[in-house]
């Protein structure tokens, strides 16, 4: 019974990842809006209240939009992976109804061992980048960091949505579970009794 939770957190990892992120880059974009409406209101008082001049706000936070785009970055990523688990990634699939299902399932499994080896490949290629960034560090801007920490989302992204492309058809042609439509239930409910739901709870 304790396992269950894990299971269900573990199963919509993602999807945690992505609110926080959300909310971090959200917010972060927000205060530098409200810094920069401060600081415009702040010195255009300077020019009747001269103490206003001896108490500078910054107009930004010089590592902010930095630090958005990197969290943003991070989400979008995350976000592919929780498509993956969601079966949500845009297909054209109009062709198979032209065909029996097998055909269809074939030409669904084919195409998903092909994003497969394209997943493998960026995992490895994104590896020996990672590594000449620690070899040959490259320096963001402004919160200095080593561009190699931003870039492991590569491999990690990948890795995991290899690993749900991997559920998803298991569920599908093993466990004979059906993958509702991701435009047809509200993705925000991952943990529904219902069987069919197509999400293991």
């Amino acid at each position: 019974m304790r396992a269950k939770p894990v299971l269900k957190f573990l199963d919509n990892i993602e999807s945690y990842i992505c609110q926080v992120l959300l909310v971090f880059f959200v917010c972060l974009l927000f205060l530098q809006i409200v810094l920069r409406m401060v600081f415009s209101a702040m010195h255009s008082l300077s020019q009747y209240f001269a103490f206003l001049e001896y108490y500078p706000l910054p107009a930004s936070l010089a590592w902010g939009e930095e630090l958005s785009r990197f969290a943003f970055v991070w989400f979008v990523f995350f976000g592919a992976t929780y498509a993956a688990r969601l079966a949500a990634h845009n297909r054209v699939t109009f062709q198979f109804k032209l065909f029996p299902k097998i055909v269809g399932d074939i030409s669904t499994l084919l195409a998903d061992i092909v994003w497969i080896a394209f997943n493998c490949t960026m995992v490895y290629y994104s590896i020996n980048v990672i590594k000449e960034g620690f070899q040959y560090p490259e320096y963001s801007p402004t919160l200095d960091w080593i561009m190699a920490y931003i870039f492991m989302i590569f491999p990690l992204a990948f890795s995991l949505m290899t690993i749900r492309i991997i559920q998803v058809n298991i569920m599908k042609y093993i466990l004979k579970i059906e993958i509702d439509d991701v435009d047809k239930i509200d993705t925000g409910d991952l943990d529904d009794e219902n069987p069919e739901s197509g999400v293991t709870s």
